[in-house]
C-alpha cells in the first residue's frame, strides 16, 4: 500500500478523514509506503503558505515516517522512466511518480484522486 500525498497528510493528522475501511486497511497493511516525491509536494505547499506544519518540513516528514513505520520509496530511474511512459490521463508529475511506484511495487494507492484508478491501480479513500 502506498500513500498519495493527501493521504500522508491525513495520516499525520490522525487519520480521521479516511473511511473506516481504509483506516483499518492502513493499520493492517504489512508495509505502508510513501514516495519521496510526497515530501517535495509538502515542502512546496508549505513554502507557498498553503500548508502550515508544526515543525520544519524535514523534521515533520521524518517524524511522520518514524511514527507510522513508513517505507520511503526513492525516485529512482525505473520509477522516473515508468512515470514518463504513463498515458497522459494525469498531468501532475508528482502524482505520475506515485502511480508509477504503485505499478512497480504492485501496491494499492490511498488517495482521494479518482483519476489514479484510470491507470489500473487499485485505490482506497
Amino acid at each position: 500500500m502506498i500513500l498519495d500525498t493527501c493521504a500522508l497528510l491525513w495520516l499525520a493528522e490522525g487519520g480521521r478523514r479516511f473511511s473506516r475501511r481504509t483506516f483499518l486497511a492502513i493499520q493492517s497493511a504489512p508495509e505502508l509506503r510513501v514516495s519521496a516525491v510526497s515530501v517535495f509536494e509538502v515542502a512546496l505547499k508549505n513554502n507557498a503558505g498553503e500548508l502550515t506544519l508544526p515543525a520544519p518540513v524535514t523534521e515533520w516528514f521524518d517524524t511522520v515516517v518514524e511514527n507510522h513505520g513508513l517505507l520511503v520509496l526513492d525516485l529512482d530511474k525505473t520509477t522516473c522512466i515508468r512515470a514518463a511512459g504513463l498515458p497522459m490521463i494525469h498531468r501532475d508529475p508528482c502524482d505520475r511518480f506515485i502511480i508509477a511506484a504503485a505499478k512497480i511495487h504492485a501496491c494499492e494507492v490511498v488517495t482521494s484522486d479518482e483519476r489514479f484508478a484510470e491507470y489500473g491501480v487499485t485505490t482506497l479513500i
